[in-house]
């Protein structure tokens, strides 16, 4: 991290405003944009734009452009991210509350602590750690019992299974970013992540017959618009800000983004989406953003304590 004394007060708060409101918004525009567009056709061409856009920029900037190797391992990376978590989240939010499926997808850091403990046994489960995995597997189960009064009906349930397993992909793609061989620019290793995600996206989208149920002269302006702000908005600018920050600014602050996302995504689906937010969703979302607060201090202080600063992928909707 470079000192950050010479740098104006007003571009970090406008980087970190952007990170906040941007990625918050951009669960509300993927469910703008799935009511019109079948969601991997929708996602594939998200993630195609704005990898090219990365990718070329740094390349124009005389950045090289990944290796062999490089290339698997991104291609490995975009499978779990792109086809997995960020296609399942797109096809989820047709059944999911825009808010509600941000709220899921804050449970990520939960399942990374328990593959951290049942897999990579690099974590031992204490009491304090198994408190808040319980706190968020409570958040989760308010928000899809069927049992609890708590006014307003639980999420879909298969909808809410596609975002655990979306939340446990990404958790195991953050695990093999550490050990994987991919290139020193975090853009350049993103852009082509984005790039091969795009066409694993269009793919799987043939595959399943997308492209027969999509005719872009019946979309509407504010369909196309959704799509327009997650490329230039949620994955170049604020991708753009994360970078800016996470080289001035402590990750501690800059991880903030990981529970502040999930209570700007519900706020705007409630007002601008029309979306419920009843007993059971704030009761439910309070929970989840709990147990990632107590799951991140942990993380923090494991890293400290071992001395080993360790890199994060950015979680974005």
């Amino acid at each position: 991290m470079e000192p950050n004394s010479h740098i104006p007060l007003w571009k970090t708060l406008l980087a970190f405003a952007i990170i906040y409101l941007v990625w918050g918004s951009t669960f509300l525009a993927i469910r703008i944009g799935v009511r019109e567009v079948p969601p991997l056709v929708l996602a594939a061409m998200r993630f195609l734009v704005a990898g090219f856009v990365l990718y070329g920029w740094m390349i124009a900037r005389g950045e090289r452009s990944p290796t062999g190797r490089q290339w698997t391992s991104a291609g490995l990376l975009a499978i779990l991210i792109f086809v997995l978590d960020y296609g399942l989240l797109f096809w989820a939010e047709r059944r999911v509350p825009s808010g509600v499926a941000a709220v899921m997808m804050a449970t990520i850091p939960v399942f990374m602590s328990l593959s951290e403990i049942i897999f990579l046994r690099t974590r031992k489960l204490t009491i304090s750690l198994a408190t808040g995995l319980l706190i968020g597997i409570g958040g989760v189960s308010v928000l899809m019992s069927r049992s609890l009064n708590l006014g307003g009906p639980p999420i879909d349930r298969v909808g809410a299974a596609a975002l655990i397993v979306a939340a446990v992909s990404w958790s195991v793609s953050s695990a093999l970013t550490r050990k994987l061989p991919l290139p020193s620019s975090k853009v350049m290793s993103s852009g082509a992540q984005m790039l091969v995600g795009g066409v694993l996206l269009a793919l799987a989208a043939t595959a399943l017959g997308e492209f027969r149920d999509f005719h872009p002269r019946s979309v509407s302006p504010m369909a196309w618009l959704s799509l327009l702000y997650l490329i230039v908005a949620g994955s170049i600018i604020a991708f753009t800000a994360y970078v800016w920050l996470i080289h001035h600014e402590s990750p501690t602050k800059v991880g903030t983004y990981a529970y502040v996302n999930p209570v700007v995504a519900v706020l705007l689906g409630y007002f601008l989406g029309g979306e419920a937010l009843g007993l059971r969703t704030i009761l439910g979302a309070s929970l989840v953003l709990v147990s990632v607060v107590v799951l991140t201090i942990m993380r923090e202080e494991k890293t400290a304590a071992a001395s080993a600063p360790v890199e994060e992928t950015a979680e974005v909707a």
